[in-house]
């Protein structure tokens, strides 16, 4: 391009050196001189095609360099796209992995994880919510939290709580002697939203473990107790016992005319005291030993009967009614199964509910023509063993009824509660965590008092 400017600059130049720019084309006489005309054509022609091929040329190279420059870029696009790819498959794969890995951590938690959005609705549910709920994820989410799971022990109010708060929430959900469950809710917060994690724990396990523990500690403090106080016992009444059958001698061998019956009779009550002070103590260290044994299978109605001597032997009121007065009514099935459990607690818990029905036996007036009575029952049914002991003695209030299996240091200020001597607490300890049994009591004028034990087989 600049050559034919230059080229055209010439040109104009030359218009001033010549008056006629085709003077240079003609003949001396005038005429044309085409040979020139041809030559000067055919250079001018040959010197725009030189002008024109070397653009051309020029451009060649240029388009040469432009398409090397751009396979140079393209291939360096191409590898910069390559190693971008690799590193998002890569990074996509960590992604999955993890995602994979967090997945199966969560899944293979032994609780119940529940994850919920601010609407409350589902958007979150492991493995173990899965097996507890019989419900899959796919079926439950985004649905509400107590449509998916209608039996959680929430409230709204308690999820929105943590939801306004933030603070942790950590509860315990309990079913004596069923199960216990902790449970633990906290707010995830997110960049575009807030939700709340819901962890529930079944730690029935471990709350029975330290029950046993718990329990073992206790029994065996109790035997330990039992066992110092019958020995303490012991003393005073052998030394009593030994003391008023000297006197008895004495008073036998010397001649003190008539009051020496009257002292004889008196005499002879002190001794039945004493004896039956002794027969107290020796219960006392016969289950002191019991809390040293293991469960053994037995026979109910055998261990019944052992009660009833016992109870002979132990409750006895000179001045008005023994327990050797009353009657005893059995009905017991025939060929009952043997049981595992401990025989020397269930005879103290069978001689309890009769101490309790001899007392409420011997405040009742009776009159001349009746006998009191006491019934005991021992059956089968399904898988446990039911035993009913009732008697129609002086009843119990309703305030009474509940309180009678509550521990002693629970005794309430109301007169009409039952006295802390004629509760069972620890009978229905025996009953309810010793043998994972059940103990009830019902009590009206019309019907009389029936205490109610179930004893499972197995």
């Amino acid at each position: 391009m600049k050559q034919l400017l230059t080229l055209i600059l010439l040109a104009g130049f030359s218009l001033n050196a010549f008056a006629d720019i085709f003077a240079v084309f003609r003949e001396e006489d005038g005429g044309t001189n085409w040979q020139y005309v041809a030559n000067t054509s055919a250079s001018l022609l040959i010197i725009t095609l030189s002008i024109v091929l070397a653009f051309l040329i020029r451009a060649n190279i240029r388009a040469r360099r432009s398409n090397r420059a751009l396979t140079e870029i393209k291939a360096t696009l191409e590898e910069r796209v390559a190693q971008r790819t690799a590193v998002l498959q890569e990074t996509t794969a960590q992604l999955s992995k993890r995602e994979a890995y967090i997945a199966s951590i969560v899944n293979s938690m032994p609780v119940m994880l529940i994850g919920i959005d601010q609407q409350l609705c589902v958007t979150q549910w492991n493995k173990t919510a899965e097996d507890t709920t019989g419900r899959p994820f796919e079926d439950v989410q985004g649905m509400n939290l107590w449509k998916a799971y209608a039996g959680i022990t929430l409230t709204e109010d308690q999820v929105n709580g943590v939801l306004t708060t933030g603070e942790t929430l950590h509860l315990k959900h309990t079913q004596r002697g069923q199960y216990t469950f902790d449970i633990t809710l906290y707010r995830l917060d997110l960049h575009d939203d807030t939700g709340i994690v819901i962890l529930i724990s079944d730690v029935t396990k471990q709350v029975n473990a330290e029950n046993k523990v718990a329990e073992r500690d206790k029994v065996s403090a109790l035997g330990e107790l039992a066992s110092a106080m019958a020995y303490d016992i012991s003393l005073p009444i052998n030394t009593i016992f030994q003391r008023v059958s000297r006197a008895k001698q004495q008073i036998e061998a010397a001649n003190l005319g008539p009051v020496q019956e009257v002292f004889l009779q008196e005499v002879d009550t002190v001794r039945q005291s004493t004896e039956q002070a002794k027969a107290i103590a020796q219960n006392l260290l016969d289950l002191s030993r019991s809390y040293r044994n293991m469960k053994q299978h037995a026979d109910v109605a055998t261990i019944m009967e052992r009660s009833i001597a016992l109870a002979t032997e132990l409750f006895a009121d000179v001045d008005n009614l023994a327990f050797s007065d009353i009657e005893i009514r059995r009905d017991y099935t025939a060929a009952l199964p043997q049981i595992p459990c401990y025989p020397e607690e269930l005879e103290q818990v069978f001689a309890r509910l009769l101490r309790n029905a001899f007392y409420a036996l011997k405040a009742k007036q009776w009159e001349a023509h009746d006998k009191p009575w006491i019934r005991i029952e021992i059956g089968e049914f399904v898988d446990s063993i039911w035993i009913k002991v009732d008697h129609k003695g002086q009843c119990l209030n309703a305030d009474e009824q509940t309180d009678i299996f509550e521990p002693f240091f629970s005794v309430s200020t109301n007169a009409a509660s039952c006295p802390a001597e004629h509760r069972l607490s620890y009978s229905y300890f025996i009953i309810t965590d010793r043998h994972r049994g059940h103990l009830s009591v019902t009590s009206d004028e019309r019907h009389g008092t029936s205490f109610n034990i179930q004893l499972p087989m197995v």
